[in-house]
């Protein structure tokens, strides 16, 4: 298997250098970013579970506690609202509104780059395509000795190969890319479902709260 694609990306001449480029900036996304985005998922509802334990017996500092042990986007904004849990509402909301500016763009980052690699490898693939194409047709018009048809043949070739791997780096890249923003969409919503929640549950029951620390 390996070797053939070998053989294949040799034939395939210069325009699979550029080609094999964006395959590994493509591919290096989508790792970086599935593991960044399995490390930022939280179990919202185990999470929100523990906090109101917290908070419903007065406990902020356990739910900060609760949020600082689990290093995750969501855990950071829920965070930096009770930290202003002694303060009016809005403070509090401004607070979690300030951290999510901080945090969300690292939940988006990156991604929607998959989009422009996958675009740019089928135009990488068309370039070697056409470059291929002109190879051999140049090579038939050409009055000068030689296996004609083996050039055709090897024009033909480099041109093929060019569009199969540039059509194999955009549909990695295009899976890649709705695979990971569906899961991007996921953490967000979440993130907005459960700091809303917080936000409720630490308006609801601020008088219980005793400030400590």
């Amino acid at each position: 298997m390996l070797t053939a694609i070998s053989t294949a990306f040799h034939k395939g001449g210069w325009g699979m250098w550029p080609i094999l480029f964006t395959s590994v900036i493509t591919i290096a996304i989508i790792v970086e970013r599935a593991v960044y985005l399995f490390r930022a998922s939280v179990d919202k509802d185990k999470l929100l579970a523990l906090l109101k334990s917290q908070v419903m017996s007065g406990n902020v500092q356990g739910a900060i506690k609760v949020c600082s042990g689990n290093p995750t986007p969501m855990t950071r904004i829920v965070q930096a609202g009770l930290m202003k849990f002694n303060k009016s509402d809005d403070e509090v909301q401004s607070a979690m509104d300030e951290a999510a500016l901080r945090e969300l763009p690292k939940v988006n980052a990156r991604t929607p780059y998959l989009a422009m690699t996958s675009n740019f490898a089928v135009m990488a693939g068309l370039l070697g395509t056409i470059s291929g194409m002109i190879g051999a047709f140049g090579s038939v018009g050409n009055d000068e000795g030689g296996n004609k048809a083996t050039e055709l043949a090897n024009g033909i070739s480099e041109a093929l190969n060019c569009t199969a791997f540039g059509i194999g780096t955009s549909l990695i890249g295009l899976l890649g890319f709705s695979l990971l923003q569906g899961k991007t969409t996921t953490v967000i919503d979440d993130i907005n479902e459960v700091t809303v929640q917080v936000v409720n549950l630490v308006t609801s029951h601020r008088a219980q709260m005793q400030p400590t620390g």
